[in-house]
């Protein structure tokens, strides 16, 4: 029975190769006297291999969590910018008709005109009546019944120009524009015949005016141009 150390043993000098097994390891030529077994080799190169991809693996997989920790925290500060941004008070917009105003209005009493035209008059104005065909500068916020704003001159910082009773604007504004006087301020409740048949496609933030149905507008008529009161 050979003792485990003649696995090592040089034989002769020719230099030729002593190839034995033990436990399934096998020996290359030896060179001097210190063999060279190719299974140790292989398996320090896997060694080396797995050592080089383990190290990719790590840092691939760190790459990875980093991205995924800034991409949380990134959500995470977008999800409470929008949080802090939900939870701030709406901006006021500008109103023809202050609080005091709607407590006032209540008293006042509703006129209906033969067309289904409904108002109350905020204030009784002192200046002349527009003609048909004038043009007219009237300043307006356009409601739906609920009381959301779908449009406003207000917003905008000018008042508008049209030519009153011309069919420029819907026809419930113009009916009722028609016997207000300059310096009034007026709420107009208008039917949905009068107001918009193919309704108005939503602006962001705004609300929807679907086809033939009801709006509100406070209006104040600003001046008539080119119509001038005689002053005694």
């Amino acid at each position: 029975m050979a003792s485990p150390s003649s696995l090592l043993l040089s034989i002769g000098a020719s230099g030729k190769s002593l190839c034995g097994t033990h436990q399934g390891v096998s020996c290359d030529k030896f060179r001097g006297m210190v063999p060279r077994c190719s299974n140790l080799e292989a398996g320090l190169r896997v060694s080396r291999t797995i050592g080089r991809d383990n190290k990719t693996n790590l840092s691939l997989m760190k790459r990875r969590d980093m991205i995924g920790f800034v991409f949380g925290a990134s959500t995470l500060l977008l999800n409470s910018y929008h949080a802090n941004g939900a939870g701030l008070p709406q901006e006021e917009k500008p109103k023809l008709c202050d609080e005091n105003c709607e407590k006032e209005l209540e008293n006042v009493p509703m006129i209906t005109t033969e067309s289904g035209l409904q108002y109350k008059d905020i204030k009784v104005g002192t200046g002349p009546s527009p003609p048909i065909g004038f043009q007219v500068a009237a300043n307006y916020v356009a409601m739906v019944p609920s009381g959301q704003i779908f449009d406003s001159s207000l917003e905008k910082g000018l008042p508008y120009l049209f030519r009153v009773g011309s069919g420029q604007v819907v026809k419930g504004l113009d009916e009722g524009i028609l016997t207000m006087k300059v310096g009034g301020k007026r709420r107009l409740y208008i039917p949905g015949p009068l107001a918009f048949p193919k309704g108005l496609i939503s602006a962001p933030g705004r609300p929807r005016v679907p086809p033939s149905s009801p709006v509100v507008f406070d209006v104040s008529l600003e001046y008539i141009p080119g119509l001038e009161i005689d002053e005694d």
